[in-house]
């Protein structure tokens, strides 16, 4: 299935007027983190319906979407390599994470394209393989993408109730300097309180007094008000 196709079927859907409006959210001004992106104006539902007609794509076609300067298109190519992930057999994932990995820094470069393919992919992936070292290297990443990944990418363990990567990555970045890896990292936590608030609390009984506050109020957020203000006072013991 060509690459092509789905691009023409895309740009058919596109709307001026969302696509200013995209652009603003997802910061493509200058010295913003999405700078130079190019949005043609589609909404999410309409990428993947249009995308599902394609799940048959072969990565090389694959790697054409994600080398595209339209926003939409490399997200259609990442809905589709995650359906592949999801229907690969174990020789063939490997295959997927290595193509993934190498698109990061470039093509795979804001966080709704982030968030919307590492868990399914790289999560999946170290989840089944029991092995964290991709997601240590990423961690210590100077590209923001690939920092993103390595907390995010968590959130396949942490429904599985394994919650080991999360904390080790969430400790490795919390002083962070990036306000995209300080939401992340407090989203990250507060999903191990959904499944395990005592393992949450630990954590952030641990750290509270210093780690970013914004990391802090995404951490605490489904807690209640008499939790929250514990946390979010400094002087508590």
């Amino acid at each position: 299935m060509k690459a092509s196709r789905l691009v023409k079927e895309l740009f058919n859907s596109g709307d001026e007027k969302q696509a200013r409006i995209l652009s603003g959210f997802f910061k493509t001004g200058k010295g913003q983190y999405g700078e130079g992106d190019i949005f043609l104006g589609i909404r999410v539902p309409v990428i993947r319906e249009i995308s599902s007609k394609y799940v048959e794509m072969d990565i090389d076609e694959i790697q054409k979407l994600l080398n595209s300067k339209f926003h939409e298109v490399r997200f259609a190519g990442l809905v589709i390599l995650v359906k592949k992930f999801e229907k690969s057999i174990t020789n063939e994932k490997e295959i997927i994470v290595n193509f993934y990995l190498k698109n990061i820094s470039h093509n795979i470069n804001n966080w709704d394209l982030v968030d919307l393919s590492c868990p399914q992919i790289i999560g999946r992936y170290i989840f089944e393989k029991k092995e964290n070292s991709i997601l240590l290297k990423l961690a210590q990443s100077s590209n923001l993408w690939e920092r993103r990944v390595a907390i995010v990418s968590n959130l396949y363990a942490i429904r599985k109730s394994d919650f080991n990567n999360t904390l080790l990555i969430a400790e490795i970045l919390l002083y962070d300097t990036h306000d995209l890896i300080n939401k992340a990292v407090g989203w990250m936590l507060r999903e191990v309180g959904k499944k395990d608030i005592e393992t949450e609390k630990e954590f952030l009984k641990k750290y509270f007094k210093d780690m970013p506050r914004v990391s802090l109020r995404y951490a605490i957020e489904r807690m209640d008000n008499k939790e929250k203000i514990y946390f979010m006072n400094k002087e508590n013991n």
